[in-house]
């Protein structure tokens, strides 16, 4: 995952959702899986920027909880923890997270 922060817009993200020998229903399903985590547990507590998110081969088994737990995870190291609704300041260039072994692969 990449997280670059942006002192204008709204938050993104981005997906890459490689093949990895699966059916593009597969794709689909993990792409619907990590836009919904982004809209209900992220967007509102990261601040302004973009998030580029990587998928693993090993996401395309992963339950939706287990999905979820890692990018709360992350999101609680890249930025702090925050409380829902509140966007504290973030100044600077973009960073890039660097995490352990996961579904979502963490580059930077």
């Amino acid at each position: 995952m990449i997280w670059m922060t942006s002192p204008t817009g709204p938050s993104r993200i981005g997906l890459i959702v490689p093949k990895f020998q699966s059916t593009a229903v597969a794709r689909n399903r993990l792409r619907r899986r990590l836009r919904e985590i982004w809209r209900r547990e992220l967007q509102s507590v990261l601040p302004a920027g973009d998030l580029l998110i990587r998928a693993r081969r090993e996401a395309y088994g992963a339950s939706f909880p287990a999905l979820k737990d890692q990018l709360v995870t992350w999101s609680r190291q890249a930025v702090g923890p925050a409380v829902k609704d509140e966007r504290p300041a973030v100044k600077g260039q973009g960073r890039a997270v660097k995490g352990e072994e996961r579904a979502v692969k963490g580059e930077g």
